[in-house]
């Protein structure tokens, strides 16, 4: 972005008179004042702390200029200083303006599972054809998805914006700051569940994504979902569907995967063969509504299928990766719900190993009154003629290995404390074997990072 606080000013509502500092020139945003660069606008936010208090730090990695939601009196002498009512507010405004001042064409997605990996299928599917900017890492809150429309250079043409949410009403307000010409619901799971209660609920909260979307948008979404079926009957716009069913309008055929990769054939291309380069028929459907929006707008499938083979994913997904002594570690240790945990236990199950398969799952976090029986019901995934030993963390797991006792009494199984995670490190690195497979499967909150950094750091054995 270039812009000159003049401009910036008027999009923000500036209460202040700055008529000295009108022609100063902004080049980048930047909430976190390490992060700023020469030319950045500082955008002092109020959360647990004050981001005012690092109006110094800002101007010492670049800012340029900075927003104001304190009297003026409190703001740094002889440096330019848009007041406003409110911080957050002004960067969602600026958002907002600069969004039309670029005018992409937008496609927001949001679900339960798989919404990282769509935006990144998406986005290397259209960039096979357009200029293309997406949503970095996971920036989908009120926060990040105004941080990635202000991330686009001028030419960008499509804007893929990944919308996350915990609560009623947020995706309506991020709908609506975007507007998108298109909008993805992955799937509905039972993500934030302690805040909703119900999947009715959930599936309520994620049809607001469609809120912002125009009178001729498009809905994507997964219409093996009855929840999702019934929503989108209200709705005006142009639906198109995915799925496993041979009804939805986008259906895969033939799924084939192995231990790095997926493929699968479709009803509207049977003669392409579509490759992923990870584990999980689940991440098929993710494929198939990135295909559906990159069919959309026109891209062949052929740029399509070259694209999904070398998608470049979002780090801290499911991804295969090595122990110090050689093992196969399947580490997924960023988020983890009663879906997810099913999807990637019936994949790892199928993987061609020599030696044994264990697997190590955390506490599913913000389940609400939910946790116990939800974590009790993982027990009919674990198959114990695939699963050698199963490592639980956390007080919810308690509930799991109480119901894997009564399933499969023959299974190893072994529970720690969230503050044992040092122990249950040392006893992997003396079970693992070069031979071996393992899986990492847990909420963030859990922290199982530290027990994969463990194990790739284990001597040779």
């Amino acid at each position: 972005m270039k812009m000159q606080l003049a401009e910036i000013a008027h999009a923000v509502g500036a209460i202040n008179d700055f008529e000295e500092w009108r022609s100063v020139s902004v080049t980048s945003v930047a909430f976190d004042s390490r992060h700023l660069q020469p030319g950045g606008l500082f955008i002092p936010l109020t959360g647990e702390q004050d981001g005012h208090k690092f109006i110094q730090s800002a101007i010492d990695h670049g800012a340029v200029a900075t927003l104001w939601a304190r009297d003026l009196a409190t703001a740094p002498a002889d440096f330019p200083v848009i007041q406003v009512a409110d911080s957050l507010k002004a960067l969602q405004d600026l958002a907002q303006y600069y969004l039309s001042k670029i005018n992409p064409r937008v496609v927001a997605i949001t679900g339960s599972n798989g919404k990282t990996t769509t935006k990144d299928m998406i986005a290397a599917i259209l960039s096979t054809q357009f200029n293309v900017t997406k949503t970095h890492a996971n920036f989908n809150n009120e926060i990040g998805v105004p941080m990635t429309v202000l991330s686009m250079e001028p030419n960008t043409e499509m804007l893929v914006v990944e919308m996350g949410m915990d609560r009623p009403g947020q995706l309506d307000f991020l709908s609506k700051l975007v507007s998108p010409d298109l909008a993805v619901i992955t799937m509905i799971g039972e993500a934030h569940i302690e805040f909703f209660g119900t999947r009715d609920r959930i599936a309520d909260a994620k049809m607001e994504i469609t809120h912002g979307l125009s009178d001729d948008g498009i809905f994507v979404y997964n219409g093996d979902e009855p929840l999702l079926q019934e929503r989108s009957a209200d709705l005006t716009q142009r639906q198109i569907t995915f799925g496993q069913g041979t009804d939805n309008d986008l259906a895969a055929t033939d799924i084939q995967g192995s231990a790095t990769a997926t493929t699968f054939t479709t009803n509207q291309w049977p003669d392409l063969t579509f490759t992923i380069p990870m584990i999980g028929t689940y991440n098929v459907n993710n494929a198939l509504a990135a295909l559906a929006v990159g069919n959309v707008y026109r891209i062949r499938p052929e740029s399509a299928q070259k694209a999904l083979q070398t998608v470049n994913l979002t780090e801290n997904r499911a991804e295969w990766v090595k122990s110090a002594n050689g093992a196969a570690i399947l580490s997924d240790v960023y988020n983890s719900n009663p879906t997810a945990v099913k999807e990637v236990l019936a994949a790892f199950s199928k993987t061609p190993v020599t030696g044994k398969r264990y697997v190590v799952l955390g506490d599913m976090l913000e389940l609400g009154d939910q946790a116990n029986a939800m974590h009790a019901g993982l027990a009919a995934a674990i198959d114990p003629a695939a699963i050698s030993h199963v490592y639980l963390v956390g007080p919810h797991m308690v509930a799991l290995q109480q119901a894997l006792a009564k399933q499969a009494p023959e299974l190893a199984v072994t529970h720690y404390e969230s503050a044992d995670l040092v122990t249950l490190s040392a006893d992997l690195q003396a079970s693992l074997t070069p031979a071996d497979q393992i899986l990492l499967k847990g909420s963030h909150g859990i922290h199982l990072e530290q027990v994969l950094a463990a194990l790739q750091d284990s001597p040779e054995k």
